[in-house]
């Protein structure tokens, strides 16, 4: 990653973290995609340990505030050519 792009994702919120947590950005030695359109716009994902497998599947991340409400889940799979970006995919119960 380019510096830019390092200082940006420091700005982030990782997914998962508590709202109250007084540290929710990226932590040292991590490996983080950035989640871009859909209910998680923004937020960074921990990938760190995942396989290049896991990553090429992407993710169903749980999420209260998709079409589906609670319970719900929001796609997101890495972007092509960069896979430090994960786009949105839609929503499913």
């Amino acid at each position: 990653m380019d510096r830019d792009r390092d200082e940006e994702l420091l700005c982030g919120r990782v997914y998962g973290t508590d709202f109250d947590d007084p540290h929710p950005g990226p932590r040292p030695g991590r490996m983080y995609a950035e989640l871009v359109g859909g209910p998680l716009d923004g937020l960074l994902l921990d990938i760190t340990g995942w396989t290049t497998e896991d990553i090429a599947t992407g993710a169903a991340l749980m999420t209260e505030i998709g079409q589906f409400g609670a319970g719900g889940r929001a796609l997101y799979g890495p972007r092509p050519g960069d896979a430090g970006r994960w786009d949105w995919g839609g929503d499913v119960p």
